[in-house]
C-alpha cells in the first residue's frame, strides 16, 4: 500500500464487505483508528465486530454517543472526561445545573438509540492546540479546555466528531454509530471534578454496549449477579462490618467480621514460621524525614496524613517499607544473616480522596500482609520461588485456582543501569516459569524504581483482581545507605524485595466476599455450625452437642428459640452457615447428630457426635477449601 494509506482504505482495497464490517486496526497489541494513516511497514490486522477486541471500541464509541445524547437533551451541560478502560463499561462526567434523575437516564438512553439508528459517521481530525482551544471555547466547554492543558506540548491532538458532537480523543472509534449493536445505561453517580472534593460535583453516567443484543443480555445478567454479591450488601446481611460517615474510608468490623480478619492473619502468621519470616512493628507516626529519604514525600505526600507537632512535620505511615529499611539498618549486617525477611500487620493510613472511597476495596485505614526481604543478588530468584510456593499454598486454601501472572519491565524513566534491570527482569521471568506460570510481559509498565510480578486472580464473575505482588526495588536500599558485609569484607548494597500475598486485608475480604457470595470455606466461616433442636425437649442434648463442638475449637452456636425448625433452617441458610446440626429423639437416644452441609446433596443422615465433631475440627485445621 502507499505510504499514508489509512486502515479503512486498506480494508476497502481487500474487499467492500470487509470495509463495511471494519471497526478498527490492530498493530501488535495496539488498537488504532480506521482513519489513521500508516507511515511505515507494519503487520496489520483489520478488526471487525467478531473479534475479541471489538467490544472495547464499541463501548468507547457508545460513550461518545451518550455524550452526544446528553448535549442534545441538556444543551447547557458541560462535558468532562470519559473513561480510559472500556473493557466492560463506559462513562462520562457532566457539569449540569441540576442532578440527573432516573427519568433523565431513560431519556438519554432513548436518544442514544436514535443516534445509533441514524448511522452517524465518526470522523477523526488532527488539530493544533490553538484550533482545539478555539473550538472548545466557542462551545463553552470550560472543563474541556482544562483537559486540553493536560496534553503534553508536542503531542498530537485529535478530535472525533459524529453528528454535531465533538470531543478531544485519541480513539479508536467505529466507522458508524450503527456498528454499536446494543447499549444500556446502567447507573448514575456523583463524582468530584478530578476526584477532589474541593471541586464541583459532576454527574457521572455509566453504561455499556456490545456488538449484539445477546451479548448485552449476558453482561446485564452478570451485572445483576454482581449486585447480589456486592460486598457492602453482604457485609450488612451477614453482620460482618459497616461503614459510617463519622469515619469515611474506615470500616467498623463486627465480631463476625473480625473472625474472618483474624483467621486470615493467623493463617499468614503460621506460614511466616514455615517460610522463615520474622514479624516486626515499626512506629505509626514518624518524622517526615523518613519519607523524604524513601522518596515517598516527593511522590506521595498528597496521599499522606501529615501534621505539625513540636515545631516539626510528622506523618502517619502509609506503607511499611521505609520502617523496614530502618530496621535492617539497625546494627551491622553480615552476608551470613541474609536473607532477612521482615513482615508486619500494623495499620496503614492513606488520605484517599473521598470520591474514590468504595466500601472495603478503597479505604483510608487498612493492614497489609506485606513483607520485605533483604538478600544477596544470588538469593533473589530463590526468594521469588519461595514467594510463589507460599502464594500457591494460601490461594489453594482459599479455593482461588484461576491465576495469571505478569511481569512489568522498565519504561523510559528508570533509576539504575539498564544492565541491572535486564538481570532483574530476567530473574523475575525465570522464577515465574519455575513456579509453573508463563508470565505476560508488560513492556514499560514498571515503576521507575522496580520491575514487578503481578499475580491476577479471576473471580467467579470473570473479573480480574491483582492480589499477590513481588517487586525488586532498585532505589530504596541505596537511598537509605543499606549495606551488609560480604565474604571479602567489602560493604555491599542488599537487594530488597517487596511482597504481598493477599495485599490489603480489607480489599481482599471485599473481593473474597463477592467471589464466594459469603459462602466461606468451613475454616474461615464466622459461624461454622448451628445446632438446631427439633423441639424444646431436645434443648439439653442440643446444649451437649454444642459443648462437644466448642471443646474442639469449633465456632458453634445453639439456636434453642421456640421457633419452628423450618424457620430456623431458613435463617441459617440466609446466614450462610456451612453446617446445620439437627437433633431430635433419635439423635439423643443414639448420641448422634444429623448434619446438613450447605450445597452438599444427601447430607442429613445421622452420624456419631464425637466422630463428626472431630471430622469438622480436622477439616478446619487443614484449612480445606
Amino acid at each position: 500500500m502507499e505510504q499514508g494509506s489509512t486502515v479503512l482504505s486498506i480494508a476497502e482495497g481487500i474487499g467492500a464487505g470487509l470495509a463495511r464490517a471494519a471497526i478498527a486496526g490492530k498493530i501488535g497489541e495496539q488498537l488504532i483508528d480506521l482513519r489513521c494513516p500508516l507511515e511505515e511497514d507494519v503487520e496489520l490486522q483489520i478488526v471487525t465486530k467478531n473479534d475479541p477486541e471489538a467490544g472495547e471500541i464499541i463501548r468507547h464509541s457508545a460513550e461518545h454517543v451518550m455524550a452526544d445524547a446528553v448535549k442534545r437533551l441538556f444543551p447547557k451541560a458541560q462535558v468532562d472526561a470519559g473513561r480510559a478502560d472500556h473493557s466492560e463499561k463506559f462513562q462520562y462526567d457532566f457539569l449540569t445545573e441540576n442532578p440527573f434523575t432516573p427519568e433523565d437516564l431513560a431519556q438519554i438512553e432513548k436518544e442514544m438509540k436514535k443516534i445509533i439508528k441514524s448511522k452517524a459517521v465518526f470522523t477523526r481530525e488532527v488539530v493544533s492546540r490553538e484550533e482545539a482551544h478555539a473550538l472548545f471555547k466557542g462551545l463553552g466547554e470550560d472543563l474541556k479546555l482544562s483537559r486540553l492543558d493536560d496534553i503534553p506540548e508536542g503531542s498530537e491532538i485529535t478530535v472525533f466528531r459524529q453528528g454535531d458532537f465533538v470531543d478531544l480523543c485519541r480513539g479508536p472509534h467505529v466507522q458508524r454509530s450503527d456498528q454499536i449493536g446494543a447499549c444500556k445505561l446502567t447507573e448514575l453517580a456523583g463524582a468530584y471534578w478530578r476526584g477532589d472534593e474541593r471541586n464541583p460535583m459532576l454527574q457521572r453516567v455509566y453504561g455499556t454496549a456490545f456488538a449484539t443484543k445477546p451479548e448485552l443480555a449476558e453482561y446485564l445478567e452478570r451485572l445483576e449477579e454482581a449486585k447480589r454479591r456486592d460486598h457492602r450488601r453482604l457485609g450488612q446481611q451477614l453482620d460482618l462490618f459497616h461503614l459510617d460517615a463519622i469515619s469515611p474510608g474506615s470500616p467498623f468490623f463486627h465480631p463476625k467480621g473480625m473472625v474472618i480478619y483474624n483467621e486470615l492473619t493467623t493463617y499468614i502468621r503460621e506460614l511466616y514460621v514455615k517460610y522463615g519470616y520474622d514479624e516486626v512493628m515499626a512506629p505509626q507516626i514518624v518524622h517526615t524525614d523518613l519519607f523524604k529519604t524513601s522518596g515517598h514525600y516527593e511522590n506521595y505526600a498528597e496521599d499522606m496524613f501529615l501534621f505539625e507537632t513540636d515545631e516539626c512535620e510528622m506523618g502517619v505511615k502509609p506503607m511499611n517499607c521505609p520502617g523496614h529499611a530502618m530496621l535492617f539498618d539497625y546494627g551491622k549486617r553480615s552476608y551470613r544473616e541474609l536473607p532477612i525477611r521482615l513482615a508486619e500487620f500494623s495499620r496503614l493510613h492513606r488520605n484517599e480522596r473521598s470520591g474514590t472511597l468504595t466500601g472495603l476495596t478503597r479505604v483510608r485505614s487498612f493492614a497489609q500482609d506485606d513483607a520485605h526481604i533483604f538478600c544477596t543478588t544470588d538469593q533473589v530468584e530463590g526468594e521469588i520461588e519461595s514467594f510463589f510456593e507460599m502464594l500457591k499454598e494460601v490461594y489453594g486454601a482459599l479455593g482461588l485456582d484461576k491465576v495469571h501472572v505478569a511481569v512489568s519491565t522498565r519504561g523510559e524513566k528508570f533509576i539504575g543501569t539498564p544492565e541491572h534491570w535486564d538481570v532483574a527482569e530476567e530473574q523475575l521471568v525465570h522464577a515465574c516459569r519455575n513456579a509453573g506460570y508463563e508470565p505476560q510481559i508488560k513492556p514499560g509498565d514498571a515503576a521507575f524504581y522496580a520491575p514487578k510480578v503481578e499475580v491476577d486472580v479471576l473471580d467467579v464473575l470473570g473479573r480480574v483482581w491483582t492480589l499477590g505482588t513481588i517487586q525488586l526495588d532498585m532505589a530504596m536500599p541505596d537511598r537509605f545507605g543499606l549495606r551488609y558485609t560480604a565474604p571479602d569484607g567489602s560493604d555491599v548494597v542488599p537487594e530488597m524485595l517487596h511482597r504481598a500475598i493477599l495485599g490489603s486485608l480489607e480489599r481482599f475480604i471485599a473481593i473474597y466476599l463477592e467471589h464466594t457470595a459469603g459462602d466461606f470455606p468451613l475454616w474461615l466461616a464466622p459461624v461454622q455450625a448451628v445446632v438446631l433442636p427439633i423441639t424444646e425437649r431436645h434443648a439439653a442434648y442440643a446444649a451437649k452437642v454444642t459443648a462437644a463442638m466448642k471443646a474442639r475449637g469449633l465456632r458453634v452456636v445453639l439456636d434453642d428459640r421456640s421457633e419452628k425448625l423450618g424457620y430456623k433452617i431458613r435463617e441459617a441458610e440466609v446466614g450462610k452457615i456451612p453446617v446445620m446440626l439437627v437433633v431430635g429423639d433419635q439423635e439423643e437416644a443414639n448420641g448422634t447428630v444429623a448434619p446438613r452441609r450447605r450445597h452438599v446433596e444427601g447430607s442429613g443422615e445421622a452420624v456419631d457426635l464425637d466422630a463428626y465433631a472431630e471430622l469438622l475440627a480436622e477439616e478446619t485445621r487443614e484449612r480445606r477449601s
